[in-house]
């Protein structure tokens, strides 16, 4: 299979007409501004390092730069008094090119001097460590990522995915994938993923389109105060906004989905030569179904999803953006017509799905006309629609044991202050959420059933203060947040949730190649709402539940040899409490929320603990010579508690050993190779508690307390990706082929039971069940995609 879509994407190369691999030329736009308050920089220069292409920005900070000659491009932005600012791996094309936009730190120091040096690798003071960076390009081309930003996240240091890697759970340093939060244009999302586990937000697939990425953000400590119900990571979409200039379109056809978008100005008069109203649009439709069905699996994930932005500039101190994403999933039943004992189980146990997400908001942000600073003010609201079913007889939907048929519409107005004097940066916000919450509960297997129409509200404030010190080679960064709600029996006592953090940064030497940075800080979470709407008997059994608490202590020093190149070691501690346990289960709801079962529906005590801690070293190479890489390594060490608050038991994540690496070399002629290696330690899982599931079937019981005793073994996957890139009159072509677990590595799983058959393939009476022998999952995967830029 893969010498056979090898052997097309040859034939593609050569077989077009030389006549058409003439270099036809792009352009390069967009906006260079001042980083602290947006103002646009007229006269700034924007220069392709290594040629003598470059532009100065007009009156509005805006660049165009025409005939370039498409490839990758390293593009500098420098202006007088500011920071200059280097982007690598810019790659322009024949087609539509989004705009690459810059945001320059001043860079006057206490002794007037001026640096205009650039650092690839600057870090805001408040998070100056444990945070990476993607742009747009390297994002759409990531190896064995298929245009799903979940999954490029897994290779980031520090992020591994969730047992079996088959779903889009991100764990960060060993918490949990209940533990992140995810903002989109500074609106938050609870849903970034297809078919998503309710109270946890992991899936298999990712509904957000890698092509409307201007850059992705991912902090996994020293989180700003302006972020809130954060224990483990945050993960910011930063949406680009439509071409000013022209209309344009792409179209992506993966391994999953086809995508199509189109953008361009709004109101633009012929007279003008850009617009100051865009938008971007999306919808994608999955054909992964059809495959599923194709190679008779039995389950079929269907989806749609759409993505939308739309920006407006009023004028030079008020900007208005509307952003939403959404999503529609069917998760059905399909009986291969020769059945193996693996797919049985699976059809047993998994359950049938629809759901329905949608997330819109609008923001306004005003810019100070006598003052250095803004003012952002953005009201949003999100809907997750959840009909969850499963069956004695999932085929024919019969016997009914377990249903959710659920709704959760929250609406947000969150308002944010910044003001910038001399080496001072203040900031201050307030957030005011409303929360609403219906389901009807049911489950045969332990008694549930219960109806709930929850309504509270959510509330918090924060303050954060910067200074930048001794000729901006120190810097201090110090934040409060408080947050409160009106349903938990101590919501409304602020002190309990009062959450200080401090990150420090210090320049050893004069030109910053040496950093020592640190930070500290106290983290709150409120459970999820499936866990503040679970009933017994009527009662809200949950509501004494505390705010999850983590702290975080976090060191690191880097070292940049060259501009390009960056060497970094960090070491960390978490440390958690008030974790919320199971009732029945008596295990850490840190070890759940990674299947497709409805996460948090049960009656919890917030009296657990947890701590993770461990060293992680990281080598990122810019583009340069061709070449581009990300080598880390992490060790590391995940265990929480039960009821018995002084055994710690490994938790579920707890790999301990942690190796990505993903980099790629452009060749001639616009062909570029890429690879991703991840190697993860074995990750413990429980034993079944045989004579209990054989009672529940098909829901599997668990003995939590034997988590450690066993692990599974060594994970490891090379994928590779080829790319060829043609450019014609005003239009580009991109192939790629895929190679996913190029090396054919067995992928582990903990084992799989389903009940013992006769013949027939009626369940044997008694009900038995046994363990089903493991199959070989060693296949390579290729795919070929397509991706045109009009």
């Amino acid at each position: 299979m893969i010498r056979i879509v090898f052997s097309i994407l040859l034939l593609a190369a050569f077989v077009i007409p030389v006549t058409l691999h003439a270099q036809n030329s792009g352009v390069l736009s967009g906006y260079v501004t001042d980083a602290q308050t947006g103002d646009p920089l007229p006269g700034a220069t924007v220069r392709l390092e290594g040629t003598e292409r470059g532009a100065a920005t007009d009156t509005n900070g805006y660049f165009t730069i025409e005939n370039v000659a498409p490839r990758s491009y390293t593009v500098t932005a420098s202006f007088v008094g500011y920071q200059s600012v280097t982007r690598y791996n810019v790659v322009v094309n024949s087609g539509n090119n989004p705009d690459i936009n810059f945001a320059l730190e001043p860079s006057v120091n206490e002794l007037g001097e001026i640096s205009v040096e650039p650092d690839p690798y600057d870090q805001p003071p408040e998070n100056p460590l444990s945070r990476q960076e993607l742009s747009q390009v390297q994002i759409a081309s990531y190896p064995g990522g298929n245009n799903d930003i979940a999954k490029v996240a897994q290779s980031l240091p520090g992020v591994s995915g969730s047992v079996g890697g088959f779903r889009n759970d991100v764990i960060i340093r060993g918490g949990a994938p209940s533990e992140n939060v995810y903002y989109l244009d500074g609106i938050e999302i609870p849903v970034i993923n297809h078919f998503a586990t309710q109270g946890s937000a992991g899936g298999p697939v990712g509904l957000l389109n890698v092509s409307f990425f201007e850059g992705v953000s991912l902090s996994t400590s020293s989180f700003p105060a302006r972020y809130d119900d954060v224990l483990s990571g945050v993960l910011q979409f930063d949406q680009r906004n439509g071409n000013a200039r022209h209309y344009g379109a792409n179209i992506r056809v993966g391994a999953s989905e086809t995508a199509f978008t189109v953008e361009g100005p709004l109101l633009k008069s012929e007279e003008e030569s850009y617009a100051n109203t865009t938008f971007i649009a999306s919808v994608r439709r999955s054909y992964l179904q059809l495959l599923f069905q194709l190679i008779d699996l039995p389950f079929l994930p269907d989806y749609w999803d759409y993505q939308y932005k739309l920006n407006h500039k009023i004028d030079n101190f008020n900007e208005l953006t509307i952003t939403g994403v959404g999503a529609i999933d069917d998760f059905r039943i399909n009986k291969p017509d020769n059945i193996t004992a693996e797919q049985q189980a699976t059809l047993d146990q998994v359950p049938i799905i629809k759901q329905w997400s949608s997330t819109g908001g609008i923001s306004w942000r005003h810019r100070f006309r006598n003052t250095d600073g803004y003012l952002r003010t953005t009201l949003s609201s999100s809907a997750f629609d959840n009909n969850f079913r499963q069956y004695r007889d999932n085929e024919n939907k019969d016997g009914l044991i377990q249903s959710t048929q659920s709704r959760e519409w929250s609406t947000t107005l969150r308002s944010e202050y910044n003001r910038f004097i001399e080496n001072w940066s203040i900031s201050a916000g307030l957030m005011l959420e409303n929360n609403q919450y219906t389901t009807q509960s049911f489950r045969s297997f332990d008694d549930v059933r219960f109806d709930t129409d929850l309504d509270f509200l959510r509330y918090g404030a924060y303050g954060q203060v910067t200074r930048e010190w001794k000729n901006n080679r120190f810097s201090t960064s110090l934040g409060i947040r408080a947050d409160g709600n009106t349903f938990t029996d101590d919501g409304n006592k602020l002190w309990r949730t009062l959450s200080p953090r401090l990150a420090v940064s210090y320049a050893i030497d004069a030109h910053s190649r040496w950093e020592i940075n640190a930070s500290a800080g106290r983290y709150f979470k409120i459970p999820p709402t499936k866990i503040l709407g679970f009933q017994q008997n009527n009662s809200f059994v949950n509501r004494n539940a505390d705010y999850i608490r983590s702290d975080h202590l976090v060191a690191g020093l880097s070292f940049t040899p060259r501009k390009s190149t960056q060497l970094s070691v960090e070491g960390f501690y978490k440390r958690y409490e008030a974790y919320p346990v199971s009732r029945s289960d008596s295990v850490s709801l840190a070890n759940l929320g990674a299947d497709f079962d409805i996460f948090g529906n049960e009656a919890i005590l917030s009296t657990g603990a947890g701590r993770a801690y461990g060293i992680e070293l990281t080598y990122q190479q810019k583009l340069i010579s061709n070449f581009y890489g990300l080598l880390a390594y992490t060790l590391y060490w995940s265990e929480f508690t039960g009821f018995e608050k002084n055994r710690f038991l490994p938790s579920r994540w707890d790999n301990r050993h942690l190796l990505t690496f993903t980099g790629g070399y452009q060749l001639p002629r616009n062909w570029e190779i890429g690879g991703r290696l991840r190697i993860l330690g074995g990750a413990p899982y429980p034993v079944l508690k045989r004579d209990a599931s054989e009672e529940t079937y098909p829901n599997l019981v668990f003995d939590y307390s034997t988590l450690g005793e066993q692990r599974l073994d060594l994970f490891n996957a090379l994928d590779l990706r080829i790319d060829k890139k043609w450019n014609f009159n005003r239009w580009a072509l991109n192939l790629y082929l895929e190679i996913s677990n190029v090396l054919a590595s067995n992928i582990p799983n903990p084992p799989e039971y389903g009940l013992e058959r006769n013949a027939d393939g009626t369940p044997v009476q008694p009900r038995q069940i046994i363990e089903i022998e493991e199959l070989d999952n060693s296949s390579r995967r290729p795919t070929l995609g397509i991706v045109i830029d009009i």
